[in-house]
């Protein structure tokens, strides 16, 4: 992804490379010749110059790259594919070196897994719902419009859309409305649905844009000496997206803990435990959601809000936009297994009631969840199935 970024960036034609350069950038592409990176080491500021410089290492013939698995040194790995390394003049390094390619590339595959991410917490929400036999007014259409923000109206309305036809929903009779993480999820997860549209509009600008220096303009013959490599615009982004993915494995777990408590279950078993008194049934996957909860809340800490001087201060203030997507990264992984959590509780509450139709999405959600993990019956290690599912949260195998 950093390699594709960066050369889209070249192509733009303000950086002032040589185009063999870029030419066998694209080969390397191709090819499949991957340059090894490492994860650290940016300030999100000159770019992310140590990074994009071990990128351009394997195209002057140094450096290491992974071929088929294989690692090996720059100069072989072109070699293999009779490709020559290239000389490097004039402003090439630079062009090749000065740029939020790296910060944006874990950004965009990050954003692609948190916006997973939330369509799986909707039908996770939706499956829970059904398990707690909850109140459907709290979705219906005409409260959402009044409040005029989109992405609460367009979660009011997948959930309703997942729970038409459910048997569960509205079947309590103790009581006449649900707790906040069953009846506010439109409001929480449509909050974090419009920061990630926020995000997406940002990266797509990015993606498209110049962002070395100095840059070229060969119209006037002026090279204009700027600040397009600062990574502030991506820092405060990732940093957003961190928070919001961060919300929706909050609530989350919060719902998980509501079907394992007894007290807050509307009846289900202490623990979802088929046989209570002998088996501890989900009560450890909810410690493992109130872990990673916790951890999420340490990493949503903005980096943004850092900076540090460099190059002897005249580089005084940087973004840390790099360490934001790492940070967000890990956040959504974490948050992938929260909700991997309690789609696997929500099922298995669904099996310890009695049995009645779902609605037409989540019995879908249910169906998916059942195909890869079985009912727990007696205590059995957890993890792989958590691991399982998730995967198909994070790849998207999982839609409302």
């Amino acid at each position: 992804a950093m390699m594709l970024l960066r050369l889209n960036a070249l192509c733009v034609g303000y950086s002032g490379i040589n185009p063999e350069i870029a030419d066998l950038l694209a080969s390397l592409i191709n090819l499949d010749i991957t340059p090894v990176i490492p994860e650290q080491g940016s300030l999100g500021a000159s770019g992310d110059l140590a990074n994009l410089a071990h990128m351009s290492l394997v195209l002057i013939g140094e450096g290491q790259a992974e071929i088929d698995g294989a690692r090996v040194s720059g100069q072989d790995a072109l070699a293999r594919h009779g490709l020559k390394p290239v000389r490097l003049f004039g402003k090439d390094g630079l062009a090749l070196i000065n740029g939020t390619s790296g910060m944006l590339a874990l950004g965009v595959l990050t954003l692609l897994k948190a916006e997973n991410c939330l369509h799986a917490a909707n039908a996770a929400a939706a499956l829970t719902f059904e398990a707690l036999r909850g109140f459907r007014d709290a979705y219906q259409p005409q409260i959402h419009l009044l409040r005029k923000q989109p992405g609460q109206i367009a979660v009011a309305s997948a959930l309703l859309s997942m729970l038409e036809g459910s048997q569960y929903a509205d079947s309590r009779t103790e009581d006449v409305q649900d707790a906040y993480t069953l009846r506010c999820a439109p409001q929480v997860h449509g909050a974090s649905h419009d920061a990630l549209g926020y995000v997406r509009e940002g990266f797509s600008r990015e993606i498209n844009a110049v962002t070395d220096n100095p840059l070229v303009f060969s119209e006037t013959g002026r090279v204009i000496s700027g600040g397009n490599f600062h990574g502030q615009p991506l820092a405060l982004a990732l940093d957003f997206l961190a928070i919001a993915v961060s919300e929706l494995a909050n609530i989350s777990e919060r719902r998980t803990e509501r079907m394992v408590n007894p007290q807050l279950s509307n009846g289900l078993p202490a623990f979802l435990c088929c046989q209570g008194g002998v088996q501890s049934g989900f009560m450890i996957p909810q410690y493992v959601a109130a872990s990673l909860v916790s951890e999420n809340k340490i990493l949503a800490h903005p980096a943004s809000v850092d900076s540090i001087p460099s190059s002897a201060n005249k580089e005084d203030h940087v973004s840390m936009g790099a360490a934001a997507a790492r940070k967000a990264a890990q956040v959504v992984i974490n948050s992938s297994r929260v909700i991997a959590i309690e789609l696997i509780c929500a099922a298995q509450a669904i099996d310890l009631l009695d049995q009645r139709e779902l609605g037409a999405g989540t019995g879908r959600i249910y169906r998916q969840i059942r195909q890869r993990v079985l009912k727990l019956t007696e205590d059995r290690p957890l993890s792989d199935d958590i691991e399982v599912i998730s995967r198909l949260v994070i790849s998207g195998g999982l839609q409302e």
